[in-house]
């Protein structure tokens, strides 16, 4: 697990406007499995976000969230329920001042702005926690939704990555997307 020196003044919960991010807890392996345990989300992601989503799946994924600190993974959280998650996965050696950030919703909260709100909260604490000054994001290239969520939470898209995104089966594009502190 990575343990960095972070900004002693973060407090959970992030509060947004459509959402809270904090940190993951046990209690959530069933909101978490429910959410999760869908083909429409992990169509989208890395094979390390598998379908299907079991509890025992689950379960090791908050464990090994649980031992990042300060967190790197966090739950975004609805009316008391984590319906999905995001975070950044810090680099090392010359790339230590960036990461990659991810995120994923379940499909039933998809298209009401909460995915923007939960990028913008965590770049925004990923940055102060983690000393970053880039984040950047992968995201295949017909997933515009996706996409639209990186422009609105006000990352800029840098370029196509051709024929680098292997998903079962077939291999897309990605769009690389970026997020520079000024």
């Amino acid at each position: 697990p990575a343990r960095f020196d972070h900004d002693a003044d973060t407090k959970f919960p992030l509060q947004g406007a459509h959402c809270r991010l904090r940190p993951w807890s046990p209690d959530d392996l069933a909101s978490l499995v429910r959410h999760a345990n869908s083909k429409a989300v992990s169509s989208q992601l890395r094979d390390r976000f598998p379908y299907p989503y079991d509890e025992a799946v689950g379960r090791a994924f908050i464990a090994l969230a649980a031992a990042s600190v300060p967190p790197t993974a966090l739950a975004i959280e609805v009316d008391g329920a984590a319906i999905g998650g995001t975070g950044v996965i810090p680099g090392q050696g010359n790339e230590r001042r960036t990461a990659e950030v991810g995120y994923w919703l379940g499909a039933a909260y998809w298209g009401r702005g909460i995915a923007v709100d939960a990028l913008a909260l965590v770049t925004r604490y990923a940055a102060r926690t983690f000393g970053l000054v880039r984040l950047e994001a992968f995201v295949i290239d017909s997933n515009q939704r996706s996409r639209r969520v990186l422009e609105k939470a006000g990352y800029q898209n840098e370029g196509l990555r051709r024929q680098s995104f292997l998903k079962d089966g077939v291999i897309y594009d990605q769009c690389c997307y970026a997020w520079v502190a000024r």
